[in-house]
């Protein structure tokens, strides 16, 4: 059985396993700023990853960007995902793992098997949907037995979207039956990059998304009911006046993150389900040629063994300098912000949501930096941190979950608002004609 608490065979409230990866090295600047806020005003924890010399030097890093040199004596372990016995002895030190190796469609079930068999927790911030949920599909129950909770995609990746619609659902006066987001990025004069992992996971997702739908047909899922009017499914390429550029649907995880909370809630809770659909902007008619232009070419490409490393092999050629292997610079990840906006539609209290249109509308926004360095580090770091200060107000068994499932009732909104991730109301309507 899992446990919250440390003890002397397992010394460690987190383990950052991954911790010399690109993201992993971010993580751990995020722990290290936020080690008072652990369960007594102090956290334990450690890193872990394959070679000891780089996480050492990663460690050396840390303490001295952020002149902390008690930092250079954090524990180091060493684990490797194609050595199970190295991750057992991992997972038997931490009372929560947090997984930053990916792409998780490799790298990711060894890991929340080692976790499941020793008892530590899990948090990842994968953005892939045919991970995410089968190990959902393969795992939850084992999980529910072992009291072991297994938090997926609590990075930028979903928590903005999957909370956001909770924090929208809160602020509405009656049932919110619908929800658009729309996602705009804004970068500096030198612009924006993501890390060739996250370019990988992207193309071996669109190449195996057969695999997805396999997956979801095993769940044997009945169609949840939609309480409103159906939302409808914007274009391919449409003007949004929410944001005022061109826009396309979101094609990350959010859609997918969100629909399994809005089923959870429903099944456990029995909330109404909220509808949703995910957007993002692009900007002007130039920006969008280009988008589309390099688009065209990944579709191509991924189809094909040929194509697949070739776009592995030159990221920062293959999508226009938007990935690299390097990742971002300092300056670009220091100028780079996100904003996403929600419109939410419903029924006022007191209106039977199954009878008429809806009759009110509400916006919220949730703002704040660069998304895959800083914003998910934040967000993945108060997760854990949440996980450990308030197991009362989690799910009561274990088990795979969202991020809204399992923080729908902890007080992660909160935590993200003290850290730069602002969630605020923006605009409401009742009663409104649409």
């Amino acid at each position: 059985m899992a446990t919250f608490t440390t003890s002397s065979r397992r010394p460690y409230h987190i383990i950052v396993f991954g911790a010399s990866g690109f993201t992993g090295q971010f993580v751990v600047e995020e722990i290290a700023r936020t080690c008072s806020e652990g369960p007594g005003g102090s956290l334990q924890w450690a890193v872990a990853g394959r070679n000891r010399g780089r996480l050492e030097k990663i460690l050396v890093q840390v303490a001295e960007s952020l002149c902390k040199p008690e930092l250079k004596s954090v524990e180091v372990i060493v684990a490797d995902v194609a050595e199970p016995e190295s991750l057992a002895i991992m997972c038997k030190q931490g009372v929560i793992v947090l997984n930053c190796v990916g792409p998780y469609r490799f790298y990711g079930e060894p890991v929340v098997k080692a976790c499941l068999e020793n008892g530590a927790h899990c948090i990842d911030i994968c953005g892939e949907p045919q991970f995410l949920e089968g190990i959902q599909l393969n795992y939850h129950s084992a999980a529910q037995e072992n009291g072991v909770y297994i938090i997926g995609s609590c990075g930028f990746d979903s928590v903005p979207a999957d909370m956001g619609i909770l924090y929208t659902r809160d602020q509405f006066k009656g049932t919110l039956t619908a929800v658009e987001s729309f996602l705009t990025v804004s970068t500096g004069p030198e612009g924006g990059c993501g890390h060739d992992a996250t370019w990988r996971s992207a193309i071996f997702g669109f190449a195996d998304s057969s695999n997805l739908r396999r997956i979801r047909k095993k769940f044997g899922h009945k169609p949840l009911p939609n309480a409103g009017a159906r939302v409808k499914k914007r274009g391919a390429v449409f003007f949004s006046k929410e944001i005022e550029q061109y826009a396309i649907p979101f094609m990350g995880s959010d859609p997918s993150v969100v629909r399994r909370t809005q089923r959870y809630l429903y099944e456990e809770h029995k909330n109404y389900p909220v509808q949703y659909m995910a957007y993002v902007g692009i900007g002007d008619v130039f920006s969008l040629a280009k988008a589309l232009f390099a688009g065209v070419i990944f579709w191509f490409m991924v189809k094909f063994g040929l194509g697949r490393r070739l776009l592995s092999q030159f990221p920062k050629l293959f999508s226009f300098g938007m990935f690299s292997k390097s990742g971002p610079s300092k300056t670009q990840m220091k100028d780079t912000s996100f904003c996403m906006s929600f419109i939410g539609e419903g029924y006022t209290t007191g209106q039977d949501p199954s009878q008429g249109k809806p009759n009110a509308r509400i916006s919220t926004e949730i703002t704040g930096p660069e998304l895959g360095y800083i914003a998910t580090p934040i967000t993945m770091v108060q997760a854990a941190i949440t996980l450990l200060n308030e197991p009362n107000s989690l799910p009561k068994q274990g088990g795979v979950y969202t991020p809204g499932s399992a923080f729908a009732k902890t007080t992660l909104i909160d935590r993200l608002n003290k850290h730069g991730i602002k969630f605020t109301m923006q605009d409401e309507h009742y009663p409104s004609t649409f």
